[in-house]
């Protein structure tokens, strides 16, 4: 035998296999890609978060898509308050144009309380499709009661 030959002892490599984890990755990855959209549906709406504040003073007056308590809809555009019952398409489009014109004037939703919320939402996605951005939601401050 030869006396100046060891054997070498082979050494576990310490590596981990990586393709696993990127396999489960890809298919996370694919879920979210398919979920996502079906949980974004949905009006996108500015809310206040806790009090409510009041428009800025130096804003332009807001233009307001009211709604009573017969369901009949409502156009309040500052100084020209008219009192004309108005078709839900109508609202959404005259709400669009002057929206075109003044981009950063405040849309707001004023609906009665006992209207169904339905209602609101219907109203809130005509004025989201008419190109208004962000779509704000009138409220009486508790004192007033």
């Amino acid at each position: 035998m030869h006396q100046g030959y060891q054997r070498k002892r082979r050494r576990p490599v310490a590596e981990i296999n990586v393709v696993p984890y990127i396999d489960v990755m890809l298919v996370l990855l694919i879920i979210f890609m398919v979920t996502a959209p079906i949980v974004a549906q949905g009006v996108k709406v500015d809310l206040p978060q806790g009090e409510a504040e009041a428009l800025p003073a130096d804003s332009k007056p807001p233009v307001v898509a009211s709604i009573d308590a017969m369901g009949d809809y409502y156009l309040d555009v500052g100084s020209s308050s008219a009192k004309e019952v108005l078709e839900l398409e109508e609202v959404a489009v005259r709400v669009g144009a002057i929206i075109q014109l003044e981009p950063e004037r405040p849309v707001v939703v004023k609906a009665d309380r006992s209207i169904p919320y339905e209602k609101v939402i219907q109203l809130m996605v005509s004025l989201q499709g008419a190109g208004v951005p962000s779509v704000g939601l009138m409220t009486d401050s508790p004192e007033d009661k």
